[in-house]
């Protein structure tokens, strides 16, 4: 009966989604009730048409041409639908930020979310503990400079790695960053304000 009624519907609604967004079962409760979304959903997970991440989350598979396979969910996309905000953290910001070459075998992010570890597709993605209150306040890319600090430790940051976040960093970032890190350790801090410029 679902399928009869409400399959046209939802379809059409997730074919307007572009590929690889992410969504959720509530996305479609204009169209009708939990119970027939999920019957809905769950065929066209069956015909390969959206792909299941987690428990009544899903996507459009993204096809990526190049490596020939379809490419895992995007973390922020499912972070937004939790309500969380994400930063990367430990090798995850090091690998964003150019500093390891090397690709982390699990992507870590902290979350202002309720700790979760979920996998997704085959891409391990964990989620710390909560943040403080503090650092929920901060911008994406001063929180991503400070957990790549924090991963590498005061003893290995070197003048070549300062210099590499520099030029990654953007004038008005710099200067958002000079404010917001203030609240940070103060040997990250120190080091900040030297990727900054020591200006406000």
């Amino acid at each position: 009966m679902a399928r009869i009624n409400y399959f046209e519907p939802i379809c059409a609604r997730i074919e307007e989604l572009g590929a690889g967004e992410v969504f959720i079962i509530s996305d479609f409760s204009d169209i009708t009730d939990t119970t027939a979304v999920r019957k809905v959903l769950s065929r066209l997970e069956e015909d390969g048409k959206i792909r299941r991440i987690m428990r009544g989350m899903y996507d459009r598979p993204e096809y990526n041409d190049f490596l020939g396979e379809y490419v895992e969910p995007v973390p922020d996309k499912v972070a937004r639908n939790f309500g969380w905000t994400i930063s990367p953290c430990g090798d995850t910001a090091l690998n964003m930020l150019g500093l390891s070459t090397q690709v982390p075998a699990v992507w870590l992010y902290v979350s202002d979310g309720t700790y979760k570890s979920t996998l997704l597709i085959t891409r391990p993605y964990s989620s710390n503990a909560p943040q403080t209150k503090k650092s929920q306040k901060i911008s994406y890319k001063t929180a991503l400079v400070i957990q790549a600090l924090k991963a590498l430790g005061k003893e290995k940051i070197t003048d070549e790695m300062v210099k590499k976040i520099k030029s990654a960093t953007s004038k008005e970032e710099k200067s958002t960053m000079f404010s917001e890190a203030k609240y940070a350790t103060a040997w990250i801090y120190d080091i900040i304000k030297e990727i900054c410029g020591d200006k406000a």
